[in-house]
Parts: C-alpha cells; sequence; structure tokens
C-alpha cells in the first residue's frame, strides 16, 4: 500500500512545483483553519504574480497576509477583505488586483471546480456590479447570472486528523471553505495536526476523502485569535 502513501518529508517537498504566476486556493475563514505553515513555505519559496483564491487575506503579518509583503500575490479573489490594511493600501495603489465575489457563490465556484461543472447559474448579483458583463437568464419567473467555476493549479488546506492516504477530518469551523478548495486544485497539499494510520479515522467522519490529496505533511500551528473580546467581570 506504499504508492498510496500520501506523507511528504517537508514543506519544501510538500510545494514542489508551484511557480510563478500560477492560481492557488486557499482554505480557511479569517485566521479559523487557515494552511499557515503552507502559506509560509509560499513567501520562503518567494513565488511571485500569484492569483489567490480565499474567502479573506488573512491579516497583517500572518495568514495570507504575509504574501503582500512581498508583493507575492498579483490578484486577490475574495468575498471579503477587511482585516488586513496592507491590502488596501496595495489596493488603493493599483498594485494589488482585486475580485471582489459573494461569498457563497465564491464557495460555489470552488466545489463546481472540484465537481467538473465549468459554470453554474445564481441568482446572487443579478442586477449588481458583479453581474456586468455576466450572461443573464430567467428561471421560473426569475433573473440568473452565470458564474465560471474555479480550479486552481495548487490547492492547500487546514485540517485536524489525516490518515496517511489523505482522507481528512477538520474540526468544528475549521471546516468553512477547506472542502471545496480541496476538490478544487490540480494539485491539493493538506497540513494536518496529527497524522494516523490507514484505518484509524472513522469512514462516516471523513470530510474530505483521500483521493483529493496530493501531499499531506503534519505541522505545528499557532492557532492565532482574530478578535479577542473579552467580557468586564
Amino acid at each position: 500500500m506504499a504508492g498510496f502513501d500520501k506523507v511528504v518529508a517537508n514543506y519544501a517537498e510538500a510545494m514542489v512545483g508551484l511557480e510563478d504566476g500560477m492560481t492557488v486556493l486557499a482554505g480557511g475563514f479569517g485566521l479559523c483553519g487557515i494552511p499557515e505553515n503552507l502559506i509560509n513555505e509560499i513567501r520562503r519559496k518567494g513565488t511571485r504574480d500569484l492569483t489567490v483564491v480565499s474567502n479573506n487575506c488573512g491579516v497583517d503579518g500572518f495568514g495570507l497576509g504575509v504574501l503582500l509583503e512581498d508583493r507575492q500575490i498579483r490578484k486577490m479573489v475574495s468575498s471579503y477583505v477587511g482585516e488586513n490594511k496592507l491590502f488596501e493600501e496595495q489596493l488603493l495603489a493599483g498594485i494589488l488586483e482585486v475580485e471582489l465575489t459573494p461569498q457563497g457563490t465564491l464557495a460555489e465556484k470552488m466545489r463546481a471546480g472540484g465537481a467538473g461543472i465549468p459554470a453554474f447559474f445564481t441568482a446572487t448579483g443579478y442586477g449588481t456590479p458583479v453581474g456586468e458583463g455576466k450572461e443573464s437568464r430567467v428561471f421560473n419567473g426569475r433573473h440568473y447570472i452565470m458564474e465560471e467555476a474555479i480550479v486552481g493549479d495548487f490547492a492547500i488546506v487546514k485540517a485536524w486528523k489525516g490518515d496517511r492516504f489523505g482522507n481528512l477530518i477538520y474540526r468544528h469551523a475549521a471546516q468553512n471553505f477547506n472542502p471545496m478548495v480541496a476538490t478544487a486544485g490540480k494539485i491539493t497539499v493538506a497540513e494536518v495536526e496529527e497524522i494516523v494510520e490507514p484505518g484509524e479515522l472513522e469512514p462516516s467522519q471523513v470530510h474530505t476523502p483521500g483521493i483529493y490529496i496530493d501531499r499531506l505533511i503534519q505541522g505545528h500551528f499557532e492557532k492565532r485569535i482574530e478578535k479577542r473580546t473579552v467580557r468586564e467581570g
């Protein structure tokens, strides 16, 4: 069964093949469930002119935000970008191209890409700037716009547990965008908190089947809190 073993020895091996100008899909929501070490490896490699597809772009100095510091991202496809000052500065300066996409539409774009569906119709965005220039049709008396699916050259995700065959389980809210992202990469790399042997994961609990995963690595995570809220005593 050695041929099915997806585990790689280090992060450099995990991101072999990533080149300038590629499209990278990244799981996570805010700082929850982000593949932070894989992102740091992209920074270390110095890969540039990337198109990055993710719900948001991390925060200043952490998550995808670190890729902005060396201007490695050419274009960002996101649904929310409000927590990153450097992102705002680069956008206003014309350094960073941004394609804002409704959150549900972004999730479906990647889910469709992973399912081999090239496009779909959604009512979200019709009659707004989101729908400008896109094909529209009427179904049952309601207007819809056509959105194209997204497939990345690389997809990077973070999971709680994975077995050596690449089957993944996400923990609680860290599930977020990760399952869709995992299916939509030509090469999908997962980093996990714990690697177990095949057969140790309950099949009914698996969120991402190993067929979608090309490389797997165990990492150590900071799990930073994006916004800490406390209650006065």
